[in-house]
């Protein structure tokens, strides 16, 4: 257009030095030019794998071009003499056909042709790595030059196995069912038939996590020192621990130290479970088992707590509360290590042969439980497998014993069923098994000494996990308890019950009713004085409690802050301080631990708790018998009236005046 305007306006300039020259003369000008010659055009191919091809026409004579891609682009483009056009082509090759346009609309045509052929990618960078929460899936990521996109191959058993999508920023993962090598292969795509590929190695393992029950970890995951071996080996005592497998620990000369020590994958998790729990057995009456958690490098930060076995050459449980100690959760614990006998050599014998098992986790306090289904409410869609009549809820045909609820669930297991018949219902929502790791079910069987397997499965049945318990009555109502500890991560919402499973079906009725999930409730601590301050209130004459840090951080309290209470020269026998909380749950928890710091022993400290108006109180006395020292006091309170108890008294040396003597208070905690 830009020459139209120059040459135009050239015929006006003409025309006005000429003065009249007449219109035929132009025509005539016009008609003199001849089409566009030289017709071509440059091609700009990105070197970036996208296709993207600059196409900019030139030729001798042309105002502008019509273009023709080549590629089955319906439409030509139109450009003007000077610019250009921008298209996307897949590569192959192409005939592009340039028509050039003159001033007086006469034209040329040429085709040419565009070869785009795609660069293979370079630098191919793959990342590989274990999934931090599944340590069976491998996430995969990829980058590289040129590349448009990735097909990733994860070595699985399948020898036709199809290419993963990967694309570019992109992630894929794979679950692997087994451990082992695998050999991930990754492609760089380039857009066309340029391509470019590297592999990694990734290796999965059973990570060395809690709980350990020796069935799929062997000798390797553990060991001995000072004289004590260790070995995984078939259990010799199934009576009271039932596990195929369990570790051997036999303590030899020469050091009274000699032990075991377990290094786990990663720090435990204290945050809830706040109890460590194994079953050991012990050839001989008495002794000890000692408890020994280490931090992974610095060997000075640790935890060692001592307790007393029964022996016997018998299984046991042996359960250790950690809650006590403040560095618990702040310091990290990676290496579990236990010593039989402490302080004792032992010689090799079989009087000095130990077993060990299940090294688990729970929680400390109380137990507690929701229920699942009752059947007293809409009646759950059942489905039944195998051969078997239909699941009902009925009238509850025995009101007896531990279970007198109105209605249960019945199946028949009908004759010549399958050996692996039952039945299973849907929940709205996923059980919580995060706080809860096992579940209680009501049974009603004509015969005992019958399977009876629970099993749990999330949506689509992928993953599942199950439990069997053997019946030990006939014709009456029992509760048979299923651990789910141990069952992987998932969203469980199916519920699938089999009755005497691996026997075929002769038409006997089962029943069952309340399933409940169970677990236990953590102590409340409701004060500490770690955070915003509480109002105290102070009577008969003492000065101002206040919240300072605390003095002595040593023995069972190194928190950094804590209450001050002084008793002044003079104050009344009952002189003491309180704050505010809200309703103290006295329906859970029976008792209040309080730890507490006193310049002497032998003393009275009461603790009273009261409502809003004080018109309902109860209280506690204890002496304590530490010095100098912190000590925790333990308060029943299970025979208190009921009552919305908001306010916490406490009195120092109840029943003396006051001296001036300074005492300390702390972590105020509701527990059973």
């Amino acid at each position: 257009m830009k020459t139209i305007k120059y040459i135009l306006g050239l015929f006006v300039a003409v025309g006005l030095f000429t003065g009249c020259q007449n219109d035929d003369d132009n025509l005539d000008a016009l008609n003199d030019i001849t089409a566009p010659s030289e017709v071509s055009a440059v091609f700009n191919i990105s070197q970036d794998n996208t296709g993207t091809v600059i196409i900019t026409p030139n030729a001798v004579g042309a105002v502008n071009y019509n273009i023709t891609l080549g590629d089955g682009t319906a439409e030509a483009v139109s450009v003007a003499q000077g610019e250009n056009t921008t298209h996307i082509y897949e590569e192959g090759t192409y005939t592009v056909t340039i028509e050039a346009v003159s001033i007086n609309g006469l034209t040329t045509e040429a085709t040419q042709q565009l070869v785009v052929s795609f660069r293979a990618p370079e630098n191919l960078v793959i990342t590989a790595e274990v999934d931090a929460s599944n340590p069976f899936q491998v996430n995969v990521s990829a980058v590289a030059d040129y590349a448009a996109s990735f097909e990733v191959y994860f070595d699985t058993s399948n020898v036709d196995e199809e290419a993963t999508p990967l694309a570019l920023d992109g992630t894929v993962s794979f679950e692997y069912d087994l451990v082992g090598d695998y050999t991930i292969r990754v492609v760089a795509l380039s857009g066309g038939v340029e391509s470019s590929e590297d592999t990694v190695m990734v290796t999965i393992t059973t990570p060395t996590e809690l709980p350990i029950d020796f069935e799929i970890f062997d000798s390797t995951v553990f060991f001995g020192f000072g004289g004590a071996s260790g070995e995984v080996i078939d259990n010799p005592d199934t009576n009271g621990n039932e596990s195929a497998k369990v570790a051997q620990i036999i303590k030899g000369a020469p050091e009274v130290w000699a032990g075991n020590v377990i290094e786990l994958s990663a720090p435990i998790d204290f945050s809830t479970k706040k109890v460590m729990k194994f079953d050991v057995w012990s050839p001989r009456p008495g002794g000890t088992f000692t408890l020994k958690l280490e931090n992974l490098t610095d060997p000075n930060i640790f935890i060692e707590v001592g307790v007393p076995l029964v022996g016997n050459s018998q299984w046991e449980e042996v359960s250790i509360d950690l809650s006590e100690f403040a560095n618990l959760e702040t310091d990290s614990f990676q290496k579990i290590v236990w010593f039989f006998d402490l302080g004792t050599a032992g010689d090799g014998s079989a009087d000095w042969t130990f077993y060990l098992d299940n090294i688990r986790q729970d929680f400390a306090g109380v137990v507690v439980s929701q229920i699942v289904e009752d059947f007293e409410g809409v009646v759950p869609t059942f489905t039944v497998f195998g051969n078997i009549a239909d699941t009902q809820v009925v009238t509850n045909p025995d009101m007896s014993g531990i279970n007198t609820s109105a209605n249960v669930a019945q199946l028949t297991k009908t004759a010549g069923s399958e050996v692996w018949a039952g039945t299973f219902f849907e929940l709205d929502a996923p059980l919580d098994l995060a706080s809860f790791g096992q579940m209680n079910v009501k049974t009603w069987s004509p015969t005992a000494g019958i399977t009876v397997k629970f099993k749990l499965e999330n949506a689509d049945a992928s993953i599942t996990y199950e439990g069997d318990v053997v019946t030990t009555v006939a014709n009456e109502w029992e509760n048979l308890l299923y651990d789910f500890t141990a069952a992987p991560m998932a969203d469980y919402i199916r519920l699938v019950i089999f009755f005497d499973f691996g026997n075929p079906g002769d038409d006997s009725l089962y029943y069952y009713d309340d399933i409940e999930l169970v677990g236990t409730q953590q102590d409340f601590s409701f004060q500490d004085f770690e955070g915003t301050a509480p109002t105290f209130t102070v009577f008969g004459n003492i000065a101002d409690t206040q919240v300072v840090a605390n003095p002595d951080m040593s023995g069972i309290n190194t928190t950094a802050n804590v209450a001050q209470l002084t008793k002044t020269a003079g104050s009344e026998v009952w002189a003491g301080t309180f704050f505010e909380t809200d309703p103290l749950d006295l329906n859970t928890y029976n008792q209040i631990s309080v730890k507490t710091w006193s310049p002497t022993s032998g003393i009275t400290i009461k603790l009273k708790l009261e409502n809003a108006d004080a018109s309902i109180t109860h209280e506690k006395d204890i002496t304590n018998t530490v010095a100098n020292g912190w000590e925790e006091l333990v308060y029943d309170f299970s025979d208190a009236p009921a009552a919305d108890y908001v306010r916490v008294v406490i009195f120092f040396d109840f029943g003396n005046n006051g001296d001036d003597s300074v005492y300390y208070f702390d972590e105020y905690t509701l527990t059973n």
